[in-house]
């Protein structure tokens, strides 16, 4: 079974989830910070 950090970076890499939709995740607590900048290569910003 995959963990949330791998379902949805496995999404993002075939395209079938937007930046946009990670940045959610994060907010939900669905992954953390650091996961979403090991999924979009960037910093979180959470303005």
């Amino acid at each position: 079974m995959q963990t949330n950090f791998e379902k949805w970076k496995d999404r993002y890499e075939r395209n079938r989830a937007r930046k946009d939709q990670i940045e959610r995740c994060v907010q939900l607590e669905v992954l953390t910070e650091e996961e979403y900048e090991k999924i979009i290569g960037e910093e979180y910003n959470a303005d």
